[in-house]
């Protein structure tokens, strides 16, 4: 009888796996005086220091503290707006930890644009009990959208797989952390191999492709209780499951006649619909941000590329979207609907590729040999991704703008990067 390994860990905080790494910076950042908070210094420098990392990690800013500028104004009456500009500054951040104790943080911070002169933005954040991080990235968020007009992403997760070789078998984990690599909480191992994690809307559950029981199945688990289903019993195999924007379905590549298609899961009733019906492999399907479509990757042409179907559309037939090129797959949509992002295989090297709905062409992103699994941040800005280097696997990251960014794993290889919702 074959044995194997299953075991939970609900929650286990490992030490961090991810190492951050930016590896190339916007060529025209805002530049900001990022002035330390006011506050008991253990918890102030803590604070400060994950706010700057934060804002470097989207290689947008580049931050100035206190050492390089003129002077260090406590409040707005202090400011003079002339030895900022001197300096190239656009605008000055100053903030107070509102609370002596870290189990119970709060925080105000304001902006200033030194150009007009202006108190652009105050806020308060109440933090989470005993979650310094947490808070010091909701205003890394508050920071970057007042500024840039986008939603950031600080406070939001990530979730991965490793892979780490032993001496006769490899160990799998399935792992959520935040996401500049931190926090890292394992919500799996298995001795078996683990597959396409996708978020819920919500960003509560996750479901993902599990092979404990010899053949591939889509479990969905809670993050916080890490209590788990199947999510349909069958006994084929199922495989890449995608939520629907309103929670309420998964669609995901089934064999139930011995040919892989996209079925549509009701998660309410269990009813199954068909989606597609064709002898080519049907397969890692995704959903439009507004629900009416679904893009999957197929080789009905000869080659994989990616189709569309309509759903709001009576009897509606695949519609293929990609041309250039023999090999284009594991495609998502742009948050706000006006292109895709995917796998493009281009002179035997593939990169992961951006196409406009209104262009007729694509636009590489990527210059490495072998990237995959691109997942695109809930602003839409930033696209994270897995990329092999020099036989190391490991995640990548890019923002529209052009920053780069890069997360080694310390140990194994790291893939199939999935980025959550907004989680506040």
């Amino acid at each position: 009888m074959k044995k194997i390994f299953i075991l939970f860990l609900i929650p286990q905080f490992i030490f961090a796996e991810l190492v951050l790494e930016i590896t190339k910076g916007s060529d025209d950042p805002f530049v900001i005086a990022l002035l330390s908070f006011d506050g008991k210094k253990a918890l102030t420098d803590e604070v400060d220091a994950i706010i700057n990392n934060d804002l470097k990690r989207t290689g947008e800013f580049k931050i100035i503290k206190d050492e390089k500028l003129l002077s260090s104004p406590s409040n707005e009456e202090d400011i003079n707006f002339n030895e900022f500009r001197l300096l190239g500054i656009n605008y000055i951040v100053m903030g107070v930890l509102e609370s002596e104790d870290k189990f119970n943080l709060s925080a105000s911070y304001e902006i200033y644009n030194v150009v007009s002169k202006k108190k652009i933005r105050t806020s308060k954040v109440f933090g989470i009990p005993n979650k310094i991080k947490q808070l010091s990235h909701y205003i890394s968020d508050g920071i970057y959208e007042e500024i840039t007009g986008i939603k950031g992403v600080a406070s939001t997760k990530i979730l991965y797989i490793t892979e780490i070789a032993e001496e006769k078998k490899s160990l799998y984990e399935l792992i959520v952390a935040d996401a500049d690599g931190a926090n890292e909480q394992v919500l799996l191992k298995s001795y078996e191999p683990i597959i396409s994690p996708a978020w819920s809307p919500d960003s509560k559950q996750v479901a993902y492709v599990s092979f404990e029981t010899g053949i591939a199945k889509v479990y969905i688990q809670d993050i916080a209780t890490g209590k788990r289903r199947v999510a349909i019993e069958n006994t084929k195999q199922i495989s890449s499951p995608s939520w629907s924007p309103n929670g309420n379905f998964l669609s995901m590549t089934m064999y139930q006649d011995g040919n892989a298609e996209i079925y549509i899961l009701n998660l309410k009733n269990n009813n199954l619909t068909r989606l597609t019906n064709h002898y080519a492999i049907d397969t890692e399907s995704s959903w439009s941000s507004d629900g009416s479509r679904i893009m999957f990757t197929s080789g009905r042409s000869g080659s994989p590329q990616l189709y569309e179907i309509k759903l709001r559309k009576y009897n509606s037939n695949p519609e293929r979207i990609t041309f250039e090129g023999n090999y284009n797959a594991k495609g998502s949509y742009l948050k706000n609907g006006d292109g895709i992002i995917f796998v493009h295989r281009a002179d035997n090297d593939f990169k992961i590729a951006l196409k406009y709905f209104n262009e007729n062409f694509i636009r590489p992103l990527t210059e490495s040999k072998l990237d995959e699994s691109p997942s695109i941040s809930p602003n839409g800005n930033v696209i994270i991704y897995a990329v092999t280097e020099n036989g190391e696997s490991l995640l990548s990251g890019l923002t529209l703008s052009g920053a780069k960014f890069r997360l080694p794993a310390k140990k194994g290889e790291v893939r199939e990067p999935a980025w959550s919702g907004f989680l506040r």
